[in-house]
């Protein structure tokens, strides 16, 4: 009777990879969750890895005080463009990790190429990989996150799904049903924990906003910036189907900034901001008029607000945003995103509703089957 015993308290030690900024909205609940698990005796305990450097710009202070989380307990300090290197460089920084510190499951988020480079790792060391938000698919196998979407999941001991079509995904291609657990959207979790906690930005007094009298614009697909003819189109099909009371919030960064700035000179209702904490443009997306973005985080937030959505793209990893909540895909169609804007502006938005399991509580879930699967 003593052996199992002691097997049953031994502590269950979690690694939780973030590859880049988006990883961590999606830990941060993850991580409170196994807090809360230990803090009531459960033996489980997590470090939290970034494969980048620790002074990476985007990770700026008030991301973690406003997700209320701790900073990474390690960072791999891995930063570089091209993704092979990539790859490279955090497979052998990982393996270095995995040699130091005690680690049972690794839980790796999304499909980074830093993504799958810890994953490979995980499985040539022999320990149980996690893969959270598994089973989401483009189908276009030219795209280097589809690869690492299908290398991550056929690795994956436990696959981590937020609804029925990520299930049926992972199914047809092979994964044990005893391997797939439908979880829920993770990000409704951070988005449930944060509703009442959304900044105003102050941007809302110098320029003027109102809430739900504006646009959000966001931008960050290098395919669609590249385009520049096509983007100038689309752009100024945004604001010729706006109409001229209606202010365009553009929360550009980097490349996309520069890209979009010489289209939008002269446009006087066009404005590109600063980048905003993750409480402010919170608080910016959820009381937008619409969004039109390419981002699926993004659309996602917006069917959980009921915000109407235009997604610059001709599909989305998450079909559930279209089927039930507050999205449209209009591909990069400059004549099909200037009619849905001005559905949009008009009001005549189609009905939405909450998906599946968007209910807050997948990080609960995920400890859970982790406790069990031990």
């Amino acid at each position: 009777m003593l052996l199992p015993l002691l097997l049953k308290l031994k502590m269950l030690n979690i690694c939780i990879v973030a590859g880049a900024r988006p990883n961590f909205i999606k830990t941060a609940p993850l991580t409170r969750a196994i807090a809360k698990a230990k803090a009531e005796g459960k033996a489980i305990d997590y470090k939290l890895v970034y494969a980048g450097a620790e002074n990476d710009p985007t990770l700026e202070e008030s991301l973690f005080e406003d997700l209320e989380m701790k900073r990474p307990d390690v960072y791999l300090g891995v930063d570089c463009e091209n993704l092979n290197e990539l790859t490279g460089r955090v497979m052998s920084e990982f393996e270095k990790y995995l040699e130091t510190y005690p680690t049972d499951v690794v839980i790796v988020v999304d499909d980074l190429a830093s993504t799958m480079a810890a994953a490979i790792v995980t499985k040539k060391k022999a320990l149980t990989l996690a893969h959270l938000v598994a089973g989401t698919r483009s189908f276009d196998i030219n795209m280097p996150k589809e690869i690492n979407r299908l290398v991550i999941d056929g690795l994956s001991d436990l696959l981590f799904t937020a609804g029925f079509g990520s299930n049926s995904i992972v199914s047809r291609e092979g994964a044990e049903l005893s391997q797939v657990y439908m979880v829920g959207n993770i990000l409704m979790d951070t988005l449930r924990y944060n509703r009442l906690r959304l900044v105003r930005p102050v941007l809302f007094d110098t320029l003027a906003l109102k809430e739900k009298e504006y646009i959000v614009f966001t931008l960050n697909r290098k395919a669609l910036i590249a385009d520049k003819s096509n983007l100038k189109a689309m752009i100024e099909a945004i604001s010729e189907a706006k109409g001229k009371d209606i202010k365009i919030v553009a929360a550009l960064r980097n490349l996309a900034k520069e890209t979009v700035a010489p289209i939008v000179e002269g446009m006087d209702n066009f404005f590109i901001i600063e980048p905003l904490s993750y409480l402010e443009f919170g608080y910016l997306t959820a009381n937008a008029m619409g969004i039109i973005t390419d981002s699926g985080n993004v659309a996602e937030e917006a069917t959980f607000n009921g915000v109407p959505c235009i997604t610059l793209n001709s599909y989305t990893e998450h079909i559930e945003t279209v089927k039930h909540g507050s999205n449209v895909l209009v591909g990069e169609d400059a004549e099909k995103l200037a009619e849905a804007v001005k559905d949009m502006v008009s009001g005549s938005w189609k009905k939405c509703s909450l998906p599946d399991r968007w209910d807050g509580r997948t990080s609960e879930r995920i400890v859970q089957i982790l406790l069990n699967e031990r």
